[in-house]
């Protein structure tokens, strides 16, 4: 079997012979015509022919000297050829490219030796990139994993470490408890003592989705109505942001103290107390001569866990979650998504170090706990009337006009409202440890520097604006609550009033002064 070796060589080989007749051909094909030329090749004098070929300058020959026009490092010359030495080491040429094409065939020899150098090399390569994609991917799968589980502690976690912030910063105010002065003033009310002033405006602000039920502290403002209170329920979006709702409650403030002259007292349920504390201490410069007090009754003030859980980033199915809230909120209810945020911790967190509470208004904070015993799921919770049309029914009269009955008539609207709450705090004790009424934990009701009231009865988050279907007579109602709170905020108002008399008595005379 032959070499392919030679094969190649001599292949190379005839190529090359090709190609140099085909580069004499288009030189003597350009310089036909002409007598002699010694072209300088890098110092090597060669003679062009008129006939067509090329030497080393044998004869004498004399013809005008020239310079290419192109540039090129190589010149023509016009030269006789008695100047011109005759033992040049090249006659021609061709034996300049004859005597290199041996090189080449050695040289393609050498380099078919280096295949497997080359091979090696090649190999080498691709395993260095190899590993090299094979790392990056490890590092991938390294950072994905990494980011799961992130996400999974972050989930797990939740807001373990948020619940009761407001107990823990320095800087906020400590909390009084009032229960027993609150349970003094509930058994007076329940025993006919209704102390409560009418020389104020009462002002109750709903909370969350309160758009959606229409019994919303109706049943409230009737029993003050009905002791000749000014009383009014606050016309806000409720699932409106916390600043907007804030301007709306300034401008409705306003509004009412204005048109009555009177001061008036704020009674804020659930996100209503955190709208309402978001007007006082945004605007409390136009507001501080308007309003004497603001009860927060299961305010979510320093934040909600649900809340928080439903929109932290970070966690498993986050942008999902989200997503949904949106859906539900946004489109269906028609509100702002907003209104959720702002009560999570960390939105809280944010307002409160921007806006604080003012420290010369009395405050009282209401929280109580849900009852998670099987019986709460029996409970129902009336919130709305439902109005059926008019409709021929049999009755069981002994008159004709009695055996039609005209179904015009509104029918109760009862949810297990209770059922829903009693899971909610359930799930809350059992993962964070924490007592709630359903929604807001009793640390995070907690206002600073605040006069705080603990009920003694388990009450869910509902109770204090949705009547119950099947009502205890020996147990005091949501209204007899809401008039003993803000008859607690008229005496911190009274005690407040008389520190700052007694203080400017003080500062007036400062020789001739008892403490009182």
């Amino acid at each position: 079997m032959d070499d392919p070796f030679l094969h190649l060589a001599s292949l190379s080989s005839y190529l090359a012979q090709q190609f140099v007749q085909f580069i004499e051909d288009l030189i003597c094909r350009d310089i036909l015509g002409w007598s002699e030329y010694l072209v300088d090749f890098g110092g090597l004098l060669v003679n062009f022919t008129s006939e067509g070929g090329c030497r080393t300058v044998p004869e004498a020959c004399s013809f005008p000297s020239r310079e290419s026009d192109t540039g090129t490092s190589f010149r023509i010359h016009a030269r006789r050829s008695s100047y011109v030495n005759d033992n040049l080491p090249v006659n021609s040429i061709l034996e300049i490219v004859r005597s290199n094409q041996s090189y080449g065939g050695f040289r393609l020899i050498f380099e078919g030796l280096m295949l497997p150098v080359y091979g090696l090399r090649f190999t080498w390569k691709l395993t260095l990139a190899s590993w090299r994609c094979f790392i990056s991917h490890i590092r991938c799968a390294l950072v994905q994993v990494q980011s799961v589980i992130s996400r999974v502690r972050t989930t797990l976690r939740g807001s373990s470490d948020d619940i009761g912030w407001l107990q823990q910063a320095p800087e906020m105010a400590p909390v009084v408890d009032g229960s027993a002065r609150f349970r003094e003033l509930l058994q007076d009310i329940r025993n006919g003592q209704h102390t409560l002033p009418d020389s104020f405006v009462y002002l109750l602000i709903p909370g969350f989705f309160s758009n959606h039920g229409p019994l919303y502290f109706v049943s409230t403002k009737k029993f003050f109505s009905k002791m000749g209170l000014t009383c009014h329920i606050a016309k806000i979006h409720s699932e409106a942001s916390v600043e907007q709702n804030a301007w709306e409650l300034k401008q409705c403030i306003e509004e009412l103290h204005w048109g009555s002259g009177k001061h008036v007292m704020l009674l804020g349920h659930s996100k209503g107390g955190v709208d309402a504390a978001a007007a006082l201490s945004k605007y409390w410069h136009d507001l501080k001569d308007k309003v004497a007090g603001l009860a927060f009754v299961q305010s979510p003030y320093g934040g909600i866990p649900i809340a928080s859980d439903i929109l932290r980033d970070g966690q498993i199915a986050d942008k999902e979650t989200r997503r949904i809230m949106e859906f539900l909120i946004c489109k269906l209810i028609k509100g702002d998504i907003q209104a959720l945020e702002d009560l999570t911790y960390e939105k809280r967190k944010e307002f409160l170090k921007n806006h604080k509470l003012p420290d010369d208004i009395p405050l009282i904070s209401f929280h109580s706990e849900a009852s998670i015993a099987l019986n709460v799921i029996a409970t129902m919770s009336h919130i709305a009337h439902a109005e059926l049309p008019w409709l021929p029914l049999p009755g069981f009269g002994e008159d004709e006009s009695e055996n039609v009955i005209q179904a015009g008539c509104k029918v109760p609207v009862i949810v297990p409202v209770s059922a829903a709450l009693a899971l909610c705090a359930l799930h809350l004790q059992l993962r964070y440890g924490e007592k709630s009424d359903g929604l807001v934990t009793c640390r995070d009701a907690e206002v600073p520097g605040s006069v705080v009231v603990k009920p003694d009865i388990k009450l869910d988050h509902a109770w204090m604006v949705y009547s119950s279907w099947r009502k205890d007579p020996n147990e005091a109602d949501a209204s007899e609550m809401c008039e003993a709170l803000l008859i607690m905020l008229v005496e911190l108002g009274m005690k407040r009033k008389e520190v700052v008399k007694y203080v400017c008595d003080v500062r007036s005379n400062p020789l001739n002064n008892q403490v009182p």
